[in-house]
C-alpha cells in the first residue's frame, strides 16, 4: 500500500499544490491583518484576544482546504473516471479497492497536514507581525498555543473527512464542476458566520459531516469493485 501511495503521489505532482497552499496561507494572513487593522482604525477592534483571532483563522483555513480537497478529488479521482484514464490503472495487477484507498488516503493526509501546517505558519506569522504592528493587543501564551494545537488537530481530522463529502456528487456523473461547487456549498453552510457562531463550531454537526465523509469514502471503495468503466 505504501508503494502504491508513493506512486500515486508522484503522478499527482504535489509541488504545485504545496505552492498553491502557501499562496492560500499568505491570502488568509493578509485578510486577517486587514480585518484587524481596519477595525482598529474605526475605533472598534475586531480582536481583543488571541483566541478570537485564532478561531477565525481556524475557520478560514479549514474552509479553504475543504475546497482544496475537492480540487484534489477532481484531479485524482473524478477526472480520471471522466477521461477514462482510470481503465489503464485497472489493467495493472492491483486490486481496485487498494487503488481507491490509496487515492483517498493521499487526499485525507494532504488535507490534514495542510490544515495543521498552515495554522502553525499563520499563527507564527501573526505573532511575528504583532511585534511590529498591533494586530491583537494580547500576549500569545503557552496555554493559548496548547489549546489551539489540540483544537487544530481535532478540527483538521474532522475537516479532512468533510472534504470527501463532495466526492459523492462528483462520482454520480463524473463531474468536476459539481464536485467543486458541492464543496463550496458545504463551506458556505458550515462556516457562514451567524451572530458570531458557525455550524462548524457545533460538535454534533461537525461529527455528522465527518461521518458522512467516511461513508462516502466507503461507498466509493465498494462501488469501484463492481463498477465497469465503459
Amino acid at each position: 500500500m505504501l508503494k502504491l501511495i508513493q506512486l500515486e503521489m508522484k503522478k499527482l505532482h504535489l509541488v504545485g499544490y504545496i505552492r498553491s497552499a502557501l499562496i492560500a496561507n499568505a491570502c488568509i494572513l493578509g485578510l486577517l491583518s486587514i480585518i484587524a487593522l481596519d477595525s482598529q482604525n474605526e475605533g472598534v477592534p475586531e480582536f481583543t484576544q488571541y483566541a478570537q483571532l485564532l478561531e477565525l483563522m481556524d475557520n478560514m483555513v479549514r474552509a479553504t482546504f475543504i475546497v482544496f480537497a475537492s480540487v484534489l478529488l477532481c484531479r485524482f479521482i473524478v477526472g480520471e473516471f471522466k477521461s477514462k484514464s482510470i481503465t489503464i490503472l485497472f489493467m495493472y495487477p492491483i486490486h481496485r479497492q487498494k487503488l481507491m484507498i490509496a487515492k483517498l488516503l493521499i487526499v485525507l493526509l494532504f488535507t490534514f497536514l495542510s490544515i495543521v501546517i498552515s495554522e502553525i505558519i499563520i499563527t507564527a506569522a501573526i505573532h511575528l507581525l504583532n511585534q511590529f504592528v498591533i494586530i491583537v493587543p494580547d500576549k500569545l501564551t503557552l496555554s493559548i498555543l496548547a489549546d489551539q494545537l489540540a483544537r487544530t488537530l481535532i478540527n483538521a481530522v474532522a475537516a479532512s473527512f468533510m472534504g470527501l463529502v463532495p466526492l459523492y456528487m462528483g462520482m454520480r456523473r463524473y463531474s468536476v464542476p459539481t464536485t467543486i461547487v458541492t464543496s463550496i456549498l458545504i463551506v458556505a453552510l458550515l462556516f457562514s458566520n451567524n451572530n458570531g457562531a458557525t455550524l462548524s463550531s457545533i460538535a454534533p454537526v461537525q461529527i455528522s459531516f465527518s461521518v458522512l465523509g467516511m461513508l462516502v469514502a466507503y461507498a466509493a471503495i465498494r462501488r469501484i469493485e463492481y463498477k465497469d468503466i465503459a
